[in-house]
C-alpha cells in the first residue's frame, strides 16, 4: 500500500477472483482497494513498462515475472513484514527461483499449468 494512502492498487487477471472478495476485503481490514483487471501478461507488461503504473500488487505468471524482474519493475519484497512465508512450500519456492532468484520480488498465489505470482 502506498506510503501517503489508503488505497491498495491491485492489477490481477479477470476473473480471477471472486465479485465479492475485494469488496469483502476491504470491509473488513478498512483497506480501500482500486482492483483492475487485465487479459494478457502482453497487457500487463505493457503497463508495467511504462513506468509508475501506480500499482501496489500484481499478478504475472512467473515466465514472464523474470524478464519483468530483469527490467527492474518490481521492487524487492521486505520480507521482516511478510512472517507467513515461512509457511510456503520450499519446492515451489525453488521453482519460482528460476524467475526470482532468492525469491526476492515475489510468492506464488495460484500455481499449477499457468503458474502466477504475486509480486
Amino acid at each position: 500500500m502506498l506510503a501517503d494512502s489508503k488505497v491498495l492498487n491491485v492489477y490481477n487477471w479477470s476473473d480471477y477472483v471472486a465479485k465479492d472478495t475485494v469488496p469483502g476485503f476491504g470491509k473488513t481490514t478498512g483497506i480501500k482497494i482500486k482492483y483492475d483487471v487485465y487479459d494478457s501478461n502482453d497487457t500487463l507488461q505493457a503497463k508495467l513498462l511504462t513506468g509508475r503504473s501506480g500499482y501496489d500488487v500484481v499478478t504475472p505468471s512467473a515466465n514472464y515475472m523474470g524478464k519483468q524482474i530483469a527490467a527492474g519493475i518490481y521492487q524487492k519484497l521486505d520480507k521482516s513484514k511478510i512472517p507467513n512465508l515461512a509457511n510456503l512450500d520450499p519446492v515451489l519456492m525453488k521453482q519460482i527461483q528460476v524467475a526470482d532468484p532468492g525469491n526476492e520480488h515475489g510468492v506464488p498465489w495460484a500455481w499449477g499449468r499457468s503458474a502466477r505470482v504475486i509480486t
